[in-house]
């Protein structure tokens, strides 16, 4: 059997999916789309059930991809459990009343049922479910209240004989409204308080600016723990020791030992320098880089579940017209301080072809992941904050510049923002970290093997001398433009496989600070990573992609000249 939740965005769907299922979850994408669902199972009365957590939708009559998804999904469950927002139960009525017209076995999850309380909305369940002709089961996913109920009364789902004209759907939904919902007086909570203050501009920004600051220093705090305390110890303690041994087995030097475990520094294993698959490639992606990964998205995850960015959208909605985009824009932005993949993939909110093609060039070109943060940080923080200011300084001014100039010679229009805001909630502890875990998870899986094919591929191009060749061809622009030294070729050359990677690169060339800014600057401007760029090409097409490449290879060179004037 198959059940599929459906719903509104932002009605607490996933959290009660969160409740039904078990830890082993998979994301998969539609086929023949980017739009993503997950899928876990459960069981019922001993019999294995798959749960499908649909996109979330607001019609049947879909105007987006992901909503057109939604659509075509319900043929392929058994069961329906349509999860409404019981703070808002009119505007959920009109996905519910659609559902009922298409005749599936359904019942409906009335969530956020603890906040109709705090809110003074009363709800008549009996007499919504006499008027349905399906059950109607008050939940609560967050604290679990309900979820036991629902589950008892999935065998009881089915078919309403509910009927009613397609052109009075809306008179309809506010006649149930009329017989089943009372409404009280009550006063503002602090959380909507806070809400209010949260989008407006006077209280929003100073907001925005202390929870920017809290969520990276937070971000460095667990990440800069979890290296020093945790993952360096390790591979110091355990796994150099092996890696000796393995180097000693080999005769600690060959083709085969350079690529496996690289170059001993004064006979010892340097992680960073060593450029092995077994050293170099395995410490950075899970040493240097996961921890900060980590810490990134279990930030991300609150702050989503919380209902805080969906306010971002709509404080920075100005800002976003500004660059030809509107202010949903800033979630792909985010996403991309995580990784550029699923950054590129979230770029398919936007609803027309040329704000995917503004959002995807301007974060693939400004916007570094934290892998290569995290690099960045290891490599210049030493130079405290003259370097960083000027390296995130610099991309910012970019990002500006190229959305302004986008936005004056792309022709078309950008829509206004149209974002459900939900109320602050306190997040779902067990279903925010089984997020992490899924986002993690996906991370070692992409990232792990492109380093070690990265790592692989940089130690080929030494041994057959092929950097020497590609520096003397490229002398001209690396050293004259950019005044970095040829040896900075392998990094650039890396930096299509993995950002990360690349600037880790740049640390045993003794490159001055000036050089570790503009080198960095460019390796985050000219090529997203290769993972980044295939997924680009999905998302925008080929031709659009070669676009993107080429504006990316020429703000890179000017942004990189300029650095070098100035500096």
């Amino acid at each position: 059997m198959r059940i599929l939740l459906m719903g509104n965005p932002n009605v607490g769907k996933s959290v009660v999916f969160n409740r039904l299922t078990g830890v082993d979850v998979i994301c998969s994408n539609y086929p023949g789309t980017t739009v993503e669902f997950t899928k876990g199972s459960m069981r019922i009365k001993g019999k294995h059930t798959e749960v499908i957590d649909v996109p979330g939708t607001y019609t049947l009559e879909p105007t987006s991809k992901a909503e057109e998804v939604a659509t075509k999904m319900i043929r392929e469950g058994d069961i329906v459990i349509n999860v409404v927002d019981a703070t808002n139960l009119e505007r959920s009525l009109n996905l519910t009343l659609q559902l009922l017209k298409r005749k599936v076995p359904m019942l409906v999850a009335l969530n956020l049922w603890d906040e109709t309380k705090h809110t003074g909305i009363s709800i008549d369940v009996e007499k919504l479910e006499e008027i349905l002709g399906v059950p109607c089961v008050p939940t609560c996913a967050i604290t679990g209240e309900g979820i036991k109920q629902l589950v008892e009364e999935i065998s009881e789902a089915k078919v309403s004989t509910y009927e009613y004209e397609e052109s009075e759907r809306w008179q309809e939904i506010g006649n149930i409204i009329a017989k089943v919902e009372k409404i009280t007086y009550r006063h503002h909570t602090f959380l909507e308080r806070l809400g209010d203050a949260s989008v407006a501009p006077a209280t929003g920004i100073p907001i925005a600016l202390i929870i920017l600051y809290a969520t990276f220093k937070i971000i460095r705090f667990i990440g800069e723990g979890l290296v020093g305390y945790v993952f360096e110890p390790l591979f110091e303690k355990l796994w150099a020791p092996l890696m000796l041994k393995l180097s000693g087995l080999m005769g600690s030097q060959g083709w085969l030992h350079n690529i496996l475990i690289g170059k001993l520094v004064d006979g010892e294993i340097d992680f960073v320098e060593s450029l092995g698959l077994l050293t170099t490639g395995l410490f950075v992606p899970i040493a240097m880089v996961l921890p900060y990964v980590f810490a990134f998205y279990l930030v991300l995850s609150f702050l989503e579940d919380s209902g805080y960015l969906p306010r971002l959208a709509v404080l920075v909605d100005t800002l976003m017209h500004r660059v030809g985009l509107h202010g949903l824009a800033i979630i792909p932005m985010m996403l991309g301080l995580g990784c550029n993949v699923p950054a590129a993939l979230s770029t398919r909110i936007m609803e027309t072809r040329r704000e995917r093609f503004i959002s995807a060039t301007l974060m693939a070109i400004a916007v570094p992941c934290m892998a290569q943060i995290a690099m960045i940080v290891g490599l210049v923080g030493k130079y405290g904050a003259r370097g960083l200011a000027t390296i995130f300084g610099t991309l910012f001014i970019v990002w500006v510049v190229l959305g302004v100039l986008f936005n004056r010679f792309l022709k078309g229009e950008s829509p206004e923002i149209f974002v459900e805001i939900p109320p602050y909630r306190i997040p779902y502890l067990k279903g925010l970290l089984k997020k992490v875990w899924i986002r993690v998870k996906w991370f070692i899986k992409e990232a792990v093997p492109w380093v070690l094919v990265g790592v692989f591929i940089i130690n080929v191009l030494y041994t057959f001398h092929i950097i020497e060749f590609i520096g003397k061809f490229t002398a001209p622009v690396i050293t004259k433009v950019l005044g970095l030294p040829l040896e900075a070729v392998g990094a650039l050359i890396i930096g299509f496989l993995r950002k990360d990677v690349a600037v880790g690169m740049l640390a045993p060339l003794g490159l001055t600070l000036k050089q570790l800014i503009i080198a960095s600057v460019v390796l985050t401007m000219y090529f997203p990573c290769v993972a980044t760029f295939t997924t680009m090409a999905k998302e925008l097409g080929f031709v659009d992609m070669l676009k993107s490449a080429g504006i990316m290879v020429i703000s890179a060179i000017i942004a990189g000249g300029l650095l070098n004037l100035i500096l």
